[in-house]
């Protein structure tokens, strides 16, 4: 670990609160300058987890730091936000396609309910043609994260959409201290390499990036995942007063070995790395321009970001195989092409309020999209039939106020209320599926935060959120498959959510917060297999307990260990039974970080994924998944090293994910009831060398 830094208040242009937003530290209390004397507080830059107390409204809000994401082992790109306490990323088709969540007792599917964002642009999409707030990381390039910001629960006014059980921020850095030059290896077709730098350029930096990777897994019918994708930025100034300008590029293209079913494994027809469909697959393309601008003082902050987004996505998959078409099979086609808009502003002033130290921020978010997607039935990725093709114009505009007010040195508040209006408009091929929907939401926050006493903080947080349904589901009238009358969604959904929490860093070195909350939806997304989309579905509630812990007991060694439990019941009586497919129950883990031990460093993760209900009456479950990745490194000198990763090091045959509906095989004569399930990559290794410059 590096000594840390100290800025002194005359060559420190943060703000206390710009350097909690920073990762940064304070090592004096906050204090308002008086008029006359604009003098800030000193600043420690810590090179290991950033200390919450005083900053983080909640026992589960956190940041992760640059090291710390460097530290991990992460088999795909969305792992990285398993650095969240909790959350598990997992995959049931093939690479480039967005991964599957779950967190809080949910299963998030490709986003839903965890609002993610990168440098500000929502990565979660709207009305998608797969499912509702498609989250595609495969753009990200974790080299380039400086940290990773997380929420959970509907307890703050800045996140709107999708954010209920989580949020998930990762911003990107505006300059790396050295060039990176890199190429990895591995088995199953793997190859990745990366060329980055930031050279002076102008009064700024022009940051760029190149990633070319390719990875087949262990099917038997090859991934053949391929992508490029490059970053180009300017910036000037720094994270708190500067702005930068952005452009970022992703294509790739893959074959899926998508879920399959147990049975034909336990017969022996199919090997566990097999495809029922090996013409499964997809391309997809993502572009975007942003823009941020940030100005801080002692009085007040300001932020600004605008982007747009080009996406496309072109996928084909087949869960059920021969169950509607016993000839030709059940391949699906959804293509999805939009293009999407948004912008954010915030503005901070702190000043005293009623005698006391307080902040106002409002808030104004502005998002549309516009978007091009359908349903097709296919053989061999060639069109058979239409099932639905629409064009989809959805807008909103979010609103809000928060007010932040020490009432003594022991006890703060956090006050928002925040207001939603969303405008749907679907032009379908089907005019009694055409139409147009508006509707609004107001959400109210409160946040009590006691402490700290003996380095101890106590949180209690009540709020309100909600997810937006498919645009299609407001106007629909007619199923467009079967042709039978459908009932319409309701626009927003919302949530309520509870919490108390406590965090202390009492013991030296050891971090640690626990959290009771309760989470309920007025309407459960559930995932349809057979269209591989979700519906809306019955009301539910999710009970929890998060134990979370960072120790550094030296300057070498660091250890994450967490854990976490919920309990998921839909609230209305149904014959069916009351269990939620799909909710995790139990999440573990465990990870080792070793460095400074002369040249060498490496790392151990131990994950742990629990059983969950495939079905409403508990009566079909899936088994656990405990997964071990580790890496082992050597650093030659200053500015080259080389490691070694190890994936799955204990070649566990298990789930990533399972399901349970009914399928169809070529030899079955009627559709059977079954688990269909996506493994876990077998044992793999990946040596990369890196050089700085």
């Amino acid at each position: 670990m590096h000594p840390s830094k100290t800025i002194s208040p005359q060559n420190c242009t943060l703000n206390p609160m710009a350097a909690a937003l920073l990762g940064l530290s304070l090592v004096t209390p906050w204090a308002w300058a008086a008029e006359e004397d604009k003098t800030l507080p000193s600043v420690v830059v810590e090179t290991s987890r950033t200390s919450q107390l005083g900053i983080a409204e909640s026992a589960n809000a956190g940041m992760v730091t640059q090291q710390q994401l460097e530290a991990r082992t992460v088999y795909r790109t969305g792992e990285l936000l398993e650095a969240v306490p909790g959350l598990v990323v997992s995959q049931h088709s093939g690479e480039g396609k967005a991964n599957q969540f779950y967190l809080r007792g949910f299963n998030l599917d490709h986003g839903t309910d965890l609002r993610t964002t990168v440098d500000g642009m929502l990565v979660n999409q709207r009305s998608h043609s797969h499912g509702q707030g498609w989250t595609d990381l495969n753009f990200l390039i974790p080299e380039l994260a400086a940290r990773l910001e997380y929420k959970k629960g509907p307890y703050s006014a800045a996140e709107g959409d999708f954010a209920s059980a989580g949020t998930a921020s990762v911003v990107y850095v505006d300059k790396l201290d050295l060039g990176i030059a890199s190429v990895g290896v591995g088995q199953n077709g793997f190859l990745r390499t990366l060329l980055a730098d930031s050279p002076k350029a102008g009064n700024g930096n022009l940051l760029y990036a190149l990633e070319l990777f390719h990875n087949d897994g262990p099917f038997t019918h090859p991934d053949d995942y391929r992508k490029v994708n490059g970053v180009l930025r300017y910036s000037e100034g720094s994270g708190a007063n500067g702005f930068n300008v952005t452009a970022m590029a992703y294509r790739a293209k893959w074959n899926s070995t998508d879920q399959i079913t147990q049975r034909a494994v336990d017969s022996g027809l199919l090997g566990r790395f097999d495809a029922i469909d090996p013409t499964d697959g997809g391309m997809s393309h993502r572009y975007s321009l942003s823009a941020a601008w940030h100005q801080n003082t002692a009085e007040s902050s300001s932020d600004i970001n605008a982007y747009i987004i080009h996406n496309k996505l072109d996928l084909f998959s087949n869960f059920t195989y021969f169950l509607d078409d016993p000839v030709n099979g059940d391949q699906f086609n959804q293509p999805d092409r939009r293009t999407t808009t948004g912008v954010n502003l915030s503005h901070s002033w702190r000043g005293p309020w009623l005698g006391q130290q307080s902040e106002n921020t409002v808030g104004l978010q502005l998002q549309n999209d516009n978007i091009f997607n359908g349903l097709f039935s296919t053989v061999a990725q060639q069109r058979m039939s239409t099932t639905r093709q629409d064009h989809i114009v959805e807008g909103s505009a979010g609103v809000y106020v928060e007010n932040k007010t020490t009432w003594r040195d022991t006890f703060r508040t956090v006050a928002g209320v925040r207001g939603d209006y969303y405008r749907f408009d679907v032009n379908s091929d089907n005019p009694a599926n055409s139409g147009k929907t508006n509707a609004n939401i107001l959400s109210p926050k409160l946040s009590l935060i006691f402490g700290p006493w003996a380095k101890t903080e106590y949180y209690v947080n009540l709020g309100s959120g909600f997810h937006s349904n498919d645009a299609r589901g407001t106007t629909i009238t007619v199923d467009p498959k079967s042709g039978d009358p459908a009932d319409r969604v309701t626009p927003l959904v919302r949530s309520r959510g509870q919490e108390v929490g406590v965090r202390t860093e009492i013991i030296p070195g050891l971090q640690s917060s626990l959290a009771l909350y309760r989470l309920d939806f007025e309407s459960e997304l559930i995932f349809t297999g057979d269209a591989g989309t979700t519906q809306a579905g019955r009301p539910s509630r999710r009970t929890g307990v998060e134990f979370n812990n960072y120790y550094k007991p030296t300057p070498w060694l660091t250890i994450d260990a967490d854990l976490a439990f919920a309990r998921a019941r839909f609230r209305d009586f149904d014959p069916v039974g009351e269990r939620i497919p799909g909710a995790v129950e139990g999440v573990a883990s465990v990870a080792l970080a070793v460095d400074h031990v002369g040249p060498y460093f490496g790392a151990l993760q131990l994950r742990y994924f629990g059983a969950r209900p495939l079905i409403e009456d508990n009566s079909v479950r899936s088994s656990p998944t405990t997964t071990i990745n580790g890496r082992i490194g050597f650093k030659i000198n200053p500015t080259m090293r080389i490691q070694l990763e190890g994936f799955n090091l204990a070649n566990r045959r298990a789930s990533a994910i399972d399901y349970f509906y009914a399928s169809r095989l070529p030899n079955d004569p009627v559709a059977v009831n079954d688990i269909h399930f996506h493994p876990i990559e077998s044992r793999s290794f990946r040596l990369t060398f890196t050089a700085n410059f």
